[in-house]
């Protein structure tokens, strides 16, 4: 398909696809001519994968660039690769302070989580990946206003995230290659979010009517 072709059935305009382009998040397609290239279905996945990325996703376009480059990393087997595209999604965290009183509190109650789970490191739950040290940081913010954080407060989100899980990846599984569930993963993930908050804070106004 040609350029204007792309842009219509994406979404996107082509002055919009140009910058992509230009940056690196989208991969050129067949030169045709000096002046014109022809794309296929893959440019087509890419844009709509980018468009969640920033459009919908608010992610600025040298992460969304880091999530891209991940993405195309063949030298990572699938489960690291889709490892690897989520966790270069923003937001990211700082290395929680070692000689903060609430992080080892903190610390303790989300290892003793982890264990009672069954989340081994080897799945990718080292300190190493951000959503862990973004977990520590959250719970250590819960330690020091006093509210309730240890392990049976936590473990009924576990749970819960563990049966989201298994949605979320059986989504991804339906993708027909591993190029379109890769980049399924950081899509779904981007736009199933703000799905989650808004259906647990709807779920809270239902219980508290029903409760008061």
């Amino acid at each position: 398909m040609w350029l204007a072709e792309l842009s219509e059935r994406s979404g996107v305009n082509t002055a919009t696809i140009k910058y992509y382009l230009r940056e690196g998040l989208l991969q050129p397609g067949r030169r045709i001519s000096a002046t014109q290239a022809e794309y296929g279905e893959s440019h087509l996945r890419r844009l709509r994968l980018v468009r969640a990325l920033i459009q919908i996703g608010r992610v600025p376009v040298a992460a969304a660039r880091e999530v891209i480059i991940a993405a195309e990393d063949e030298s990572l087997d699938h489960h690291q690769r889709l490892g690897a595209v989520t966790m270069a999604l923003p937001p990211r965290s700082e290395e929680p302070a070692e000689d903060d009183p609430a992080v080892e509190v903190a610390r303790g109650s989300v290892e003793g989580l982890l264990e009672h789970l069954g989340w081994s490191s080897e799945s990718g739950l080292s300190m190493l990946n951000p959503d862990h040290r973004r977990l520590i940081d959250s719970v250590a913010a819960l330690v020091r206003l006093g509210y309730p954080c240890d392990i049976e407060q936590l473990l009924p989100y576990g749970h819960l995230a563990a049966q989201l899980a298994v949605t979320d990846l059986d989504m991804v599984e339906a993708q027909p290659t591993e190029a379109e569930q890769v980049e399924a993963a950081v899509a779904l993930t981007v736009l199933y979010e703000p799905v989650l908050l808004s259906l647990r804070r709807m779920a809270h106004a239902e219980e508290s009517a029903r409760r008061f």
